[in-house]
């Protein structure tokens, strides 16, 4: 029998997506299969992810990293959700914590009988006192999470630090780094597969499978490859961004914030040794000089750089793996960053390439199933997002007002619906945002049910209160005897 297997394999851009890429490759591969990124001296990488979902936790356990020296080289931080201001209304605050509001009550979801006593007592504190990483980082609190604890957690990280990272891991197990600039792609005559791409110094390097990682322009997919680009900017309204470092804050705190603004929102990111800002907004609303304006007079430390200007638009490839060329990250496609998924897509995307990874034959149902998945991923992420423009009643600028009229798909709108009329979440997508995400945009952004549920209603009162009362003391405890966050992350360091 013939030996089909990948001989070689050529990935183009380093960044975050090239490095994420490359080493749980190598890491699986070994010596059985070359494996060659060539990044270029000329490209800057984007450099805006640095907040992530707590599966990145998941990535870095496959890989066998040490937990401290990934917190030392990548300066990083905790991260226990999102925290949204001026959403939905001005003064409107709310937090969209990694982890669920307690167990499940005679089959029902604890917010469901939030909601029941909220209507009987208005009296009730906030359903966020039930949600564990909400009261942590309110608290400015923070511990590992066991598996049975009721909250999650990921990071804060400098993305370029964290490319430099897995970047002497791959290198230190075999992947061949070339710093090189590409002048072109050469096609095979027959079938139009990429045979390999030329070298401005004149190389030629070829492969079996070649790797898209080349940014937003999509040098192989779309470059040489015409895949074609899903635009979304009828569905989200954002095309740019700012992005801009400031001194670190005095006190840590372990979560994202994400602040409404005329014509967009701004990003605040803690690291160890700084803080990352960044304003996403439409410049169709404003100027790029009002959108830095706003940006810089966000910030909560002294300036470290002059802002970056960043131009995107929202979409997907048609196929991110087409022929023998798989694009991974800013080549597949871009969502703002406003729930942190783009690194998620990116696990996403290399998770399905090693569970679905071919051979010289590239049989075309692993080609056809793999765009499945990531076309669904990508438009999952981005109903969610969308929902979080939609749900506003704020007509204090042109762009709020504009937002509040965007046309949505119909498989959100039910969601919204469904909840509005029953406080029921329905859940299309298992691998993206559960149903604690969706409550807590859902009632953080005003929307509150209708109805009560006929078994939560039918419970006892007293038995019902007594319950929920003594979940939140006990979470409200459990809180209390955790330390604050910066010490913690300075022990951990250290070790």
């Amino acid at each position: 029998m013939t030996d089909r297997r990948l001989r070689k394999i050529v990935i183009v851009g380093g960044g975050t997506a090239g490095w994420m890429t490359a080493a749980p490759l190598v890491q699986r591969l070994g010596k059985g299969c070359e494996i060659v990124l060539i990044e270029s001296p000329d490209i800057a990488t984007v450099g805006v992810g640095e907040a992530t979902l707590p599966t990145i936790r998941y990535y870095n356990a496959a890989l066998g990293l040490d937990h401290a020296d990934f917190l030392r080289k990548t300066q990083a931080s905790f991260k226990l959700g999102i925290e949204f201001k001026d959403w939905g209304y001005l003064g409107n605050r709310f937090f969209h914590g990694f982890g669920d509001f307690g167990p499940k009550i005679e089959g029902r979801s604890p917010h469901m009988h939030w909601l029941h006593l909220a209507r009987i007592d208005k009296n009730i504190p906030s359903y966020e006192n039930w949600s564990m990483s909400t009261l942590m980082a309110r608290n400015h609190r923070f511990a590992p999470a066991n598996p049975d604890d009721p909250y999650s957690y990921g990071f804060h990280f400098d993305a370029s630090l964290y490319a430099i990272y897995l970047r002497d891991y791959a290198v230190q197990r075999g992947v061949t780094r070339i710093e090189a600039t590409i002048n072109d792609v050469e096609l095979r005559p027959d079938d139009g597969f990429i045979a390999a791409v030329k070298l401005k110094d004149g190389r030629r390097i070829d492969g079996d499978l070649f790797i898209d990682c080349s940014g937003f322009r999509g040098l192989l997919i779309e470059g040489a490859l015409k895949a074609g680009y899903d635009d979304w900017s009828d569905k989200l309204p954002c095309n740019s961004a700012l992005a801009m470092l400031c001194a670190k804050a005095e006190k840590l705190e372990p979560f994202t914030t994400a602040t409404a603004k005329g014509a967009g929102w701004q990003w605040r990111i803690p690291l160890q040794h700084r803080t990352g800002n960044g304003h996403v907004y439409s410049n169709a609303f404003t100027t790029d000089d009002e959108a830095a304006r706003v940006l810089i007079e966000g910030l909560d430390g002294a300036p470290l750089d002059e802002p970056r200007q960043l131009r995107f638009v929202t979409g997907r490839r048609r196929k991110s793996w087409l022929k023998n060329c798989v694009a991974i990250g800013l080549a597949a496609g871009f969502i703002e960053p406003l729930e942190s998924t783009s690194i998620n897509l990116i696990e996403n995307a290399v998770g399905k390439l090693i569970e679905l990874f071919p051979d010289r034959d590239f049989a075309p149902e692993s080609t056809f199933e793999f765009n499945r998945y990531m076309a669904y991923r990508y438009e999952s992420v981005r109903d969610f997002i969308i929902m979080h423009y939609k749900l506003t009643t704020r007509t204090d600028t042109e762009f709020w007002r504009y937002c509040a009229n965007l046309p949505i798909p119909d498989s959100l709108n039910h969601q919204i619906e469904l909840f509005r009329e029953t406080g029921r979440v329905v859940i299309y997508d298992q691998e993206g945002f559960g149903d604690p995400s969706f409550i807590s945009m859902l009632l953080g952004l005003g929307v509150v049910p209708k109805a009560d549920d006929p078994f939560v209603a039918a419970l006892d009162r007293d038995a019902l209160q007594a319950h929920m009362a003594s979940v939140r003391a006990a979470i409200i405890q459990k809180v209390a005897g955790m330390p604050y966050v910066g010490d913690y992350l300075a022990r951990a360091v250290a070790q």
